[in-house]
Parts: C-alpha cells; sequence; structure tokens
C-alpha cells in the first residue's frame, strides 16, 4: 500500500488539489484532474489514480469503464505544495476521445513534442514484435535472434561512428537514427525496458540523480 503525507498536500478552499498525470516512459503529459483526501486515500490502498469528479460530485477510478487504468509508480507535490505530478504507467489511452493524450491539439505554436518520441517509439516497437514478421522488419529482426540482433547493433554503431569521423551532419544524423532504433530493438529482445537503461545513465550523472 502506498502511503502518502496527506499533512503536505495544501488543497483549496473546496478540499481538492489539481493533478497533472505524466507518462512514464514517453514523459507525455496525459491529463489533468482533481483530488480530494478521500481520492487520494483510495489511490494509496488501490495503486492506480482516483480522481474527484467536479461536474458530477462524485468518486471517480480512471479507466473504470474504459479499462484504461493508470498504474501510479511515483507522486511529486510541487514548491507550494498546491498541486501534485503523478508519474504513471497508463494501461490504454489518457483521453476520453481515444487519444494517447488529453492535449493533442495545439493552440499555438509548432510541434515542440519530440523530446518525448523515444519513449513512444518503445512502446510502439514494444507492440511491433508480435507482429507478423512477414509485414514488420522489427519483428523479423527479433524473432532472428539475440545474434542476429546485436549484429545489427555493431554494424550500425560502426556506420555511426564512420559518419561522426567524416563529419557529415547529413549522414551522422541519418546512422545515427538507425543505431538509435537498432538499440531500442535490442532491448526489447533482451528484455530490458528502455526505463531501466534510462534509470542507469541517471545513476551514473551524480550530483542529480534523484533530484
Amino acid at each position: 500500500m502506498i502511503n502518502f503525507d496527506l499533512s503536505k498536500i495544501k488543497f483549496d478552499e473546496k478540499g481538492l488539489v489539481p493533478v497533472v498525470v505524466q507518462d512514464a516512459l514517453t514523459a507525455e503529459v496525459l491529463m489533468t484532474a482533481w483530488a480530494n483526501e478521500e481520492s487520494l486515500r483510495l489511490t494509496a490502498e488501490c495503486g492506480e489514480l482516483v480522481f474527484w469528479s467536479r461536474s458530477r460530485g462524485c468518486i471517480w477510478r480512471k479507466g473504470e469503464t474504459s479499462g484504461n487504468v493508470m498504474k501510479l509508480l511515483e507522486m511529486k507535490i510541487d514548491c507550494d505544495g498546491d498541486t501534485l505530478l503523478a508519474i504513471v504507467e497508463p494501461a490504454g489511452p489518457a483521453c476520453h476521445t481515444g487519444e494517447r493524450s488529453c492535449f493533442y491539439r495545439t493552440l499555438w505554436g509548432e510541434n515542440s513534442g519530440e523530446a518525448t518520441f523515444p519513449g513512444r517509439l518503445f512502446r510502439y516497437l514494444t507492440e511491433r514484435k508480435n507482429a507478423d514478421p512477414k509485414e514488420s522488419y522489427t519483428a523479423r529482426l527479433i524473432a532472428s535472434g539475440l545474434s542476429r540482433v546485436a549484429q545489427k547493433v555493431g554494424e550500425e554503431g560502426v556506420e555511426t561512428a564512420l559518419a561522426c569521423a567524416a563529419g557529415t551532419k547529413e549522414e551522422f544524423r541519418y546512422e545515427a537514427a538507425d543505431l538509435i532504433y537498432h538499440l531500442l530493438v535490442a532491448c526489447i529482445a533482451s528484455g530490458v525496458p528502455i526505463s531501466d537503461v534510462l534509470k542507469e545513465l541517471a545513476s551514473r550523472h551524480k550530483g542529480t540523480a534523484g533530484k
């Protein structure tokens, strides 16, 4: 059971606190909702997000009808104590429209969400590993075995290194993309989530890891 220290939370005059929900794998902001003490206690008990519906005036468990529940991995609180950040593992789309995130429409500016793409790609490739090998290169490569996957990582690593040494930006960009793709496939074939690799990187980043 999760243990929340509710005394650290500054609820508003209606006893509510906003909760921003973030995908642990992709870092995408999925949705925002409201919680009260009861919903947070229920979240702690079941390990999945439970909110308070201001429109219906009742408790609601995310995914209770759609099945798209959100497993809570970490709950953060902001410096003022009046906003929560829930880092989750979603079972499906966050938005009732079927979109991955409720924030799928742009009000102003160009698309700036590319920083979330590696995580989204990893999730997609994980799904593709079960596709028909005749139709999916990813499925075909994984089905060929670890030795072949490792060989491709080696080949792409050498080609990336050569492009780097040549100083050709366009070629390096192309080869680096190939290398990253094959590294992600190698993670899947080896049964190592990309999140574990990122945790290892963070553990080596002394002085800021965990902050």
